[in-house]
């Protein structure tokens, strides 16, 4: 095989006159006649045309040419020279071609189930080319993301490296451990009846880094949770993974948020400016979820003092209830004039919308010159100025309320926002907007409202000098978390950890894990850090969820080189599948037939 001496996609003026090899796939054969042959030869750096003429010397080259088929993998040497027939404005490589004078046919290729061709790939059902991965992974398109990942992890290493970060593995075999969703686990063949988990985070081992004197810890890991798939999760994903010792939460932030600022500006030429932050709190109130989306507006604003006095009893029983210790509420949002023309047909829609959510409903009213009309006009009378002052509200606009619970009001208005902002065309999609949240609660009650949960994980410490209200009042302690929002997605989240014993005893004692049952499920951590544990922190970027920004998809399947399906299958390799009787006797596990229909 000749040796190439360039990539296809490099070619430019500057080498005319240079004698080449290129390697590469059969993207285009085009056999005009006459003995002439053009043919697109591809890589991942792009395509070049080469020209194949008959003379006396080159015939058996232009016969073997003509030959060619879509995705045979050739050898093409010639000469460089400008395009006969005059730039091709829409090819890197389109002030030039070759003129071959060699062609060697390095395997030949059945006929393709699919083409790796980016126009073809958007009328495909996705898992058409799930099952062919290895033809769509040479699509131009796949193979600029994949490109785009490396580069990611690099910039990652190096602005880490330079920053004193060790980059240290952790292991994929482990104790089961509860942290949130369900682990794969695996059966030990030198242990019967016993199973290693597949880690969900290192969570556990990267703190225990910071206790052995690791200082600074870096890891591009992998992860594994048993949950069910969506657009932007899959139950094996990529996380950057980073631990700092001797440090406190705007230490985290600034360097994390540095990262993110140099990500940006490096991949694509973006400028980042210094990331506001806002409270978990300010959050909610405002936009109804904890990831807000700050390209369009639409706020929530609370109106619950204005209409405390309406003849509304949707309105009057809201706010008369609690729920978990917490008053209901009235919100609502002012939906500008100009966006649209909301008819009936649309809020109808839109109050079966919210539904999925709890809401109960969601009255409305059209602003006039005059006041309010339509809807539930009349039970406003005596606050539509107070109103229409608060919310900014002209004619023409629409305003939307939401009684009721807390929670459940800032939940279904804030995906209502969202519908709103993408159906009226609200969005700049051309913005960047970044935003650390900040100032969590360390807990909530579970659905049943019977305990304690961690909202975070129960190693995330409360905020400086907030200790005491873990005895006090938790509802009301606030934790060192944050988590990093871009364009309304998570990209990252980590917090500031539980270093001191008596503290993490204390968080257990509240999410009811005794003594017992702690240090059967977390002994190898609590052991560590009856050790001289430092005061430590970190962070951990979604991998997959960045390179999506970056390449501009809201799928995450698109930015994993071999994804699994919405249900979780593999099906370039045709996973999960039986395993024979052998292995089971092997791992001395015993499968129940399935019941007969």
């Amino acid at each position: 095989m000749p040796r190439r001496t360039h990539r296809c996609g490099e070619l430019r003026e500057s080498h005319v006159g240079s004698n080449v090899v290129l390697n590469g796939w059969v993207d285009v054969c085009r056999d005009q006649g006459r003995g002439l042959v053009f043919v697109d030869v591809r890589d991942r750096e792009g395509l070049t045309q080469a020209v194949f003429e008959a003379s006396a010397e080159s015939s058996d080259v232009v016969a073997l040419a003509r030959s060619l088929k879509r995705e045979d993998v050739v050898a093409v040497s010639g000469t460089v020279r400008l395009r006969t027939a005059g730039p091709n404005p829409r090819l890197a490589t389109g002030a030039v071609e070759i003129a071959a004078t060699g062609l060697e046919i390095l395997n030949r290729a059945e006929h393709p189930p699919i083409l790796p061709d980016d126009a073809e790939a958007a009328k495909m059902d996705e898992e058409v080319r799930l099952r062919h991965r290895h033809l769509d992974l040479r699509r131009p398109r796949m193979q600029a993301i994949l490109g785009l990942r490396s580069k990611v992890t690099r910039i990652a290493r190096e602005y880490f490296h330079d920053r004193g970060f060790l980059e240290v593995e952790t292991p994929l075999l482990i104790r089961s451990t509860p942290e949130g969703a369900r682990d794969f686990v695996v059966p030990s063949r030198l242990h019967a009846g016993e199973f290693y988990a597949l880690p969900q985070s290192p969570q556990l081992f990267k703190q225990i880094l910071m206790v052995a004197g690791c200082d600074r810890y870096l890891q591009i890991c992998r992860c594994l949770r048993d949950e069910d798939p969506r657009a932007d999760r899959q139950a094996e994903f990529s996380q950057i993974d980073l631990e700092m010792s001797f440090t406190d939460r705007d230490e985290v932030i600034e360097t994390m948020g540095g990262f993110a600022q140099q990500l940006w500006k490096e991949t694509l030429g973006v400028e980042i400016p210094e990331i506001p932050r806002m409270s978990w709190a300010d959050a909610m109130n405002r936009f109804g979820i904890d990831r807000p989306d700050l390209r369009f507006g639409l706020e929530l604003v609370d109106v619950s003092d204005l209409v405390a006095e309406s003849p509304f009893a949707v309105f009057t029983d809201a706010l008369a209830a609690t729920h978990l210790g917490r008053a209901g509420c009235v919100k609502a949002i002012r939906v500008p004039g100009g966006a649209t023309t909301v008819t009936r047909k649309s809020i109808d829609a839109l109050t079966e919308f919210v539904k999925r959510f709890g809401l109960g409903g969601l009255p409305t009213v059209k602003v006039t010159e005059q006041g309010f009309e339509t809807g539930i006009a009349k039970f406003l009378d005596g606050c539509a100025a107070t109103l229409r002052e608060r919310l900014g509200a002209v004619a023409g606009d629409l305003i939307v309320f939401g009684p009721g619970r807390w929670e459940t009001v800032c939940k279904a208005l804030g995906e209502l926002r969202l519908r709103l902002g993408r159906e009226l065309g609200l969005i700049d999609e051309t913005r960047w907007e970044f935003l650390w949240v900040v100032d969590f609660p360390m807990f909530e009650f579970d659905e049943d409202g019977n305990r304690w949960v961690a909202l975070h994980h129960p190693f995330t410490a409360p905020l400086p000098g907030q200790e005491p209200l873990l005895e006090s009042d938790p509802g009301g302690c606030l934790s060192a978390g944050y988590d990093l929002v871009c364009n309304g997605s998570e990209i990252a989240g980590g917090s500031i950890r539980i270093h001191r014993q008596d503290v993490q005893k204390k968080v257990f004692e509240l999410i009811g894990l005794g003594p017992e049952e702690a240090e059967a499920k977390f002994g190898f951590l609590l052991r560590a850090l009856r050790h001289g544990a430092p005061p430590h922190g970190g962070i951990a970027f979604g991998l997959d969820r960045v390179v999506m920004h970056l390449a501009g998809t809201d799928n995450i399947r698109d930015v994993i080189a071999f994804p699994k399906t919405q249900s979780g299958a593999d099906l370039l390799c045709e996973a999960p599948s039986e395993i024979d009787a052998a292995q089971l006797d092997e791992l001395r596990l015993a499968v129940k037939p399935p019941p007969k229909p």
